[in-house]
This record gives structure tokens, sequence and C-alpha cells, in this order.
């Protein structure tokens, strides 16, 4: 079903449906929001740079990787190595959003490239669930998708504001934020044996490298030597199985 063939009272209906859906999702939105707004602040972000990059990036888990990388000093922010890693980070949604496209008709596809910029992992889950019962529609996505983007807008400013008050995020263990992010990131994405291979690897090239090389590039190395080691291990795997 594609959002042209519903009337204006059935793309509402199904807008709201999608909101609704996503409101378990917007409590964890939230609370790992409030978390990188905190953060944000004590790296040395302004308020108007936690809205930029909120509204703009609207990925979690690259804004924490962004933020791990950030620098306090402008002449010293990695800008290169930064954008690598939140590109690598993201590159996982042009396989997620690919799969959306039934959601849109043949003369849609500006349309729907336009709303995966606010397609999130919890969100897409949710209308992949529809579609496999045939209900997932281009509203249901958007519904959810404003909602959950309103969440993570508000609560990384307030988050923001919040860190004015907490003097040092690691004293409340405020840090390992990024750690657990990636750690449910790795848990959602496990398929079975075949990915302990490139993520032994990557862990290995980050850890060798962060002893090596000053900085935090161990980041982007660690993602750059996994996805190799990754395609690598499926290439095996196919060239057994043929």
């Amino acid at each position: 079903m594609t959002e042209t063939a519903l009337p204006t009272h059935q793309f509402s209906s199904q807008f709201f449906a999608g909101a609704r859906a996503c409101i378990p999702v917007v409590i964890s939105v939230a609370a790992y929001g409030l978390v990188w707004g905190v953060l944000a602040r004590g790296a040395g972000l302004s308020a108007l740079e936690v809205i930029l990059m909120s509204g703009l990036v609207f990925a979690g888990s690259a804004q924490f990787v962004a933020l791990d990388l950030w620098s306090q000093t402008p002449a010293s922010l990695p800008i290169g190595p930064l954008i690598l890693a939140a590109l690598i980070v993201n590159l996982r949604y042009l396989l997620l959003t690919a799969t959306l496209r039934p959601l849109y008709g043949p003369h849609e596809q500006l349309k729907g490239a336009l709303t995966m910029a606010i397609v999130s992992d919890e969100t897409w889950a949710m209308t992949i669930g529809e579609m496999s019962k045939g209900r997932g529609t281009a509203a249901f996505l958007l519904g959810g998708g404003v909602f959950a983007y309103v969440c993570w807008m508000a609560t990384t400013v307030l988050g923001h504001t919040l860190g004015a008050i907490i003097d040092n995020p690691v004293r409340y263990g405020l840090d390992f934020a990024f750690t657990a992010t990636f750690l449910a990131l790795l848990l959602g994405m496990w398929k079975g044996k075949a990915d302990l291979v490139p993520w032994l690897v990557a862990a290995l090239a980050a850890i060798v490298s962060a002893k090596l090389i000053e900085g935090s590039w161990y980041i982007l190395i660690g993602g750059l030597v996994g996805s190799f080691a990754g395609a690598l291990s499926e290439r095996v795997r196919h060239a057994d199985q043929s």
C-alpha cells in the first residue's frame, strides 16, 4: 500500500497509529537523548551546536561517536575522521531504507528519499513489522519518525540545559552511555557465530591502534578493518557454499 492510495482521513489515522506505536520507543530515545545532551555540554558544545547536530544528523549512535571525537579546541577538531566515523556507523541505513521503497509509488521516490531522513532503527523495525502484515504505509512511518525526531530534539536540548547542574558526568557513570549504546546496537545486529570473526578483528584493530596512535582514530580504524573482515568472511562463506 502506498501513501498516495490513502484518503486524507486514512492518512491521519495511519500517521497517529505510527506515533502511538512509537511511544515505548520514545521512552528509551528520551533517556539517551538526555544523556547525550549532558555529555555534549561537557564536551564543550553550545546549545546551538546541539540543536544543529540533533536536527541535521538525527542518529544517536553516530552522534555518540562524533562526541567521542569532538575536541573543545576548534583548531584541533578532527573533521575528516569525525565525518568518516559517523558515515561508517550509519552505512546500515543504506540497506534498511532500501527495504522501505515499496511504500512509495514510481513517481514518489524523491518524496521517499526525503522521508528517509527521519528513519531510525526503531521506526524502521516497526514499519517493517506492519508491512509484513500488509498494513505498512508511508503515513505510519512518518508518524513514528516525526514523534521520535521531536523527542530526540527536545531531550538533547534539555540534557544540554541540565548539564549546567551536573558538573562531572563521569561521576554518575553517564560517560558509559556511549559504550552502552553500541553494545545495544551490536546485540541487535547479532546474526550468529559468523559475526564473531569481524567483531573480534574490529575490536583487536581498535585496541592496537588506540595504543599506537594518539587521539580517537581507533574508532575509525576499528570500523574500517572490521567492515573489511566482515566482507571477506562473507565472500569466503559464499564461496564454500557454491
